[in-house]
């Protein structure tokens, strides 16, 4: 890996970031806020929230098993993405490698920061190579983003092609976990001491059940979580989604009994699905949803959405035409798709 300095945007590195009223005090206990301009009423929504959501993420550190200083928390991971075009590219000059088809979101941050998107297809199985993903590099190349297990696919790459990428790429390798609580691999973010250069997106919307609070995650070495806070506009996660996040630490057993429901009916709605006549392959998933491809995505799509059922259609995409992504539901929701798939007539 290059010198960090080298790496980062050199505006950003000399930037001095903004001091909110909550930062100046910070380490020492308070009664009387009279310093930040909020109303003296309708405690506790009066106040700003913790700019970086100290308490939340002393919570975090032991499930995550990543220390609390190695956390970023974001409005989604889509701050994440972004903060990172914003730190490292230089618009108009640097570029990014990522694989194709992925998350959608890397390539429009990309278009947003005007910075060079520059797509390493996968092959038929969707499977990565690494060397490819390496050999699309130059001395202009900030970062590689590797979404694993992947989005639209479903399927994870082996953890050694990914740790081949992070030990010969010489700037910052992006590893997006969103789905990584439904695969058995074990995750990268619990290599992070290894690896300077490695940063691990995680959000709250998958296996959480919390889309709605728009919690995102960044795990990665302490001078990177100190660049993302230095940019992050000062207040980025409000206080509702801190108390939200934080009660649903406290009902971890039942996040985790739902992901095996998850799981379980995975498994049951792609050995269904596998024998609908409309289908012709199914794709094997690491995912809380799986990719199918039938026999004509659009007409499929448009009669599943006059039936009130609204799956992905992912044919516009590289290597996936008349692919369907469909994600894993309630028993009822998942027996309404089947239902309605053996009623279709093409």
């Amino acid at each position: 890996m290059k010198p960090l300095e080298q790496l980062v945007r050199k505006n950003i590195w000399k930037l001095k970031p903004y001091s909110s009223a909550r930062d100046e005090y910070a380490g020492k206990e308070a009664r009387v806020f009279l310093d930040a301009n909020e109303s003296p009423y309708n405690n506790p929504f009066n106040r700003y929230p913790d700019p970086l959501q100290r308490d939340l993420k002393q919570a975090l550190s032991p499930l995550k098993g990543v220390p609390a200083d190695n956390i970023f928390l974001g409005n989604g991971s889509d701050e994440a993405i972004d903060l990172l075009f914003r730190v490292f590219c230089n618009p108009n000059k640097d570029n990014v490698v990522a694989i194709d088809p992925t998350y959608g979101m890397y390539e429009v941050c990309a278009d947003i920061n005007d910075v060079a998107y520059r797509k390493v297809p996968l092959d038929d199985h969707y499977h990565m190579d690494a060397d490819k993903l390496l050999r699309a590099c130059d001395a202009n190349t900030k970062l590689i983003f590797i979404c694993s297990p992947n989005n639209p696919t479903g399927n994870s790459f082996p953890r050694e092609d990914i740790l081949r990428v992070i030990r010969q790429f010489q700037g910052i390798v992006v590893v997006d976990e969103a789905y990584s609580d439904f695969s058995s691999q074990e995750p990268l973010r619990l290599s992070l001491a290894e690896f300077p250069n490695l940063v691990v997106l995680n959000t709250f919307s998958k296996a959480w059940g919390c889309a709605a609070i728009r919690l995102g995650m960044a795990f990665a070495s302490t001078d990177i979580i100190a660049l993302f806070n230095k940019v992050k506009y000062p207040y980025n996660v409000n206080q509702l989604t801190q108390q939200k996040a934080m009660e649903m630490l406290h009902e971890i057993t039942q996040v985790h009994q739902r992901r095996i429901l998850i799981l379980e009916a995975r498994q049951y709605l792609m050995q269904a699905f596998a024998h609908l006549p409309i289908c012709l392959q199914v794709f094997p998933s690491d995912a809380n949803f799986f990719l199918a491809r039938v026999t004509d995505a659009n007409t499929i799509y448009n009669y599943l959405v006059d039936q009130g059922i609204i799956v992905r259609n992912r044919s516009r995409i590289s290597l996936c035409q008349d692919c369907l992504r469909i994600t894993i539901g309630t028993r009822e929701e998942n027996e309404q798709l089947l239902k309605a798939l053996r009623q279709y007539k093409s």
